[in-house]
This record gives C-alpha cells, structure tokens and sequence, in this order.
C-alpha cells in the first residue's frame, strides 16, 4: 500500500566524498539522511514503529501517541501522526531549539516543555521520560512508541544497512554511526553479523554520554549521545567507539560543508570529526561508509551561528578555515 509522503522515507542517497579523502587511499561514502522527508534519519523509526503499531492494534484513530524527543524522532513522529491522523505529544527541554519545536507545531504536534531537570540525575532526559509517563498514565488511550527501547527502531535500521550494503556490493570495511538511542548501531549490526559482512562497526558518541561507559557531562549539541544507556543498547554492537566533544561536532560540520558542500546536522559533525581522527590508521584501500543523521538548516542559531561558536568555544574559526590540504591522510598503519 502506498503510504503517500511517508513512501519516501528510506533509500537515501549514498554519495562519495571526494574531498575530505583527499590524498588518501580510501573510498569514503555518506548516506545522507537529511533527504529523509522530514529531515533526518529518525523518520525511518518514526515510521516503523508507528506503522507496526497500527498493524498490531495498538493504536487506533482516538489514541494520543506521547514520546520524549530533543527534536528530531519529534519531528519525524509529528510528521507520521499529521499523515494518520493523530494526536501526538512532544515531551521537550529547555535544550530543543526554536526551531524545532516550531517545526513540531507545524506539524500539529502539541509541545510539552519540561523545565527543570531531574532532582537526581540532574539531567532533562530523565525528567522528560518521567513527564511521558505522567501523560500516559493520564490519558485513556495513550501510546509511547518508546524509542529507546522498542525493537522496531533497530528493525528501522536493518535496512539502513541492506542499503549501504546493496550499493557498496557487500564491501564496507567500516561504517561510522552515531549514538543516540542506539537503535541504528543495532539495526545496523544485525544486518552486518547475520550476512557475514567484513564490516567494523566505529561508534561514534559524545563525550559526556554515558552510553559507551563515558562519564556523564553537560553537552551542548542536542541528539549526539545520552544521559542514559538506553535499553537498546547491548554490549559488542560496536568494535570501537570513538568520542567526539561538541567542538569537533561544529567542527565536523563546518568542514563538511566547506569542502563537500553538504549542511548536515551536529551529529553528522560528530561522524566526520571521528573518520578525521582514525583515517590514518586504517588500511590504503579501504571502503568507508559514513551514516549522516540530519540536516543542518536545524542548527542554524547554534554550529552555523559565529556568535554562538564564539560564546562557547571563543574564536576558533582557524580549526576549520585551513587549507584542503589538512584532511590529507598521514600514512596508514594498519
């Protein structure tokens, strides 16, 4: 059955980055969520828990859908319930920008903002899923996707992978993917182990994420890593995790764009400081695929602002002013 906008969620483009590997022996590809209809990988999720959802009955036209979200599984949800006709409730923080929650609106989505962190943990993310949990309890027919849990945002992520895989003929030799709910890490190494693909899979977290063990720490980039381990998580979904401050996240980002002229989100940042950071030491002719999360008109007011930089990191437009010739790999050693 044709699902209307929501049929063109998936089969993104994967591009070859030309520049960034520049004066390396490696292939290096990025799968552009961004092209997503609601703007970012999360709209894969979004879809398929809502659409198995429905199948199994447990949403039917007078339910109230409740998720806590910092903006995009937010969006990608508001977008599927305009499209079915739902109610849906967006649990937010002080965090999720203007932008988004604008966004959230448009789609009809109702916002509901959660002020003060939790009193133990200190963190939003907490407060926020006590806050669904409230609403659940309080509304007849309410439904929590649960993203950081339920299975069908990993099964979202299986063909993320069949994707990557099809287009690069079954020849990755490492993909980089950010950490969030981990329902793409996982999604994705399902596939790579029940095909008995090559892949390593490179994690790529924040630090001050608790995820991958870090230590918990303020972060400014919303989406990239948790304050807690979501239940999706499970021990060897990744051969290696790498962390990436939210400097190098507006770093990642200012370089991807000027020299691939791609504007994608904080995460994706992320992804591409990570590949920086360990491209010299992986084998000349390997096969890169990079997973970019979202886009980066989202982050206008914060990666692309210079006050904003300025205000957090001060003046460090040198670290990505440099010439091409500073994403040139150092001689592999592995």
């Amino acid at each position: 059955m044709n699902e209307g906008v929501l049929s063109s969620i998936g089969n993104t483009p994967l591009v070859r980055l030309n520049h960034v590997s520049r004066g390396c022996d490696l292939a290096v590809y990025a799968k552009l969520e961004a092209l997503n209809p609601g703007g970012s990988i999360k709209d894969r999720a979004a879809f398929i828990l809502m659409k198995n959802a429905i199948a199994a009955g447990r949403v039917r036209s007078d339910t109230v859908v409740v998720e806590s979200s910092s903006g995009n599984m937010g969006i990608g949800l508001a977008q599927v319930c305009a499209y079915y006709g739902l109610r849906f409730i967006c649990v937010v923080d002080p965090k999720t920008t203007a932008q988004n929650i604008r966004l959230l609106e448009i789609y009809g989505a109702e916002v509901d903002m959660v002020v003060e962190p939790d009193a133990v943990t200190g963190e939003f993310l907490q407060a926020r899923l006590d806050r669904v949990s409230q609403l659940i309890a309080g509304t007849e027919h309410g439904f929590w996707p649960d993203q950081y849990s339920n299975l069908d945002n990993a099964l979202a992520h299986y063909q993320t992978m069949r994707e990557i895989a099809e287009a690069l003929g079954d020849e990755v030799d490492y993909l980089f993917c950010a950490a969030s709910t981990c329902g793409t890490l996982r999604g994705c190494h399902s596939y790579i182990r029940r095909h008995g693909l090559r892949t390593k899979i490179i994690a790529v977290d924040a630090v001050g994420s608790v995820i991958f063990g870090g230590e918990r720490a303020k972060r400014l980039v919303p989406g990239h890593g948790a304050a807690l381990r979501p239940l999706l998580y499970q021990e060897g979904l990744a051969d290696r995790c790498i962390h990436i401050t939210d400097l190098e996240c507006v770093v990642g980002c200012r370089r991807l764009v000027q020299t691939e002229a791609i504007l994608a989100g904080g995460s994706s940042g992320a992804v591409m400081s990570a590949l920086e950071r360990v491209k010299g030491e992986i084998a000349p002719g390997s096969t890169c695929a990079l997973i970019l999360p979202d886009r980066g008109e989202r982050y206008l007011d914060t990666i692309y602002s210079d006050d904003w930089v300025g205000k957090y990191f001060g003046e460090v437009s040198h670290l990505w002013e440099q010439p091409l010739k500073t994403w040139e790999c150092a001689t592999a050693v592995t």
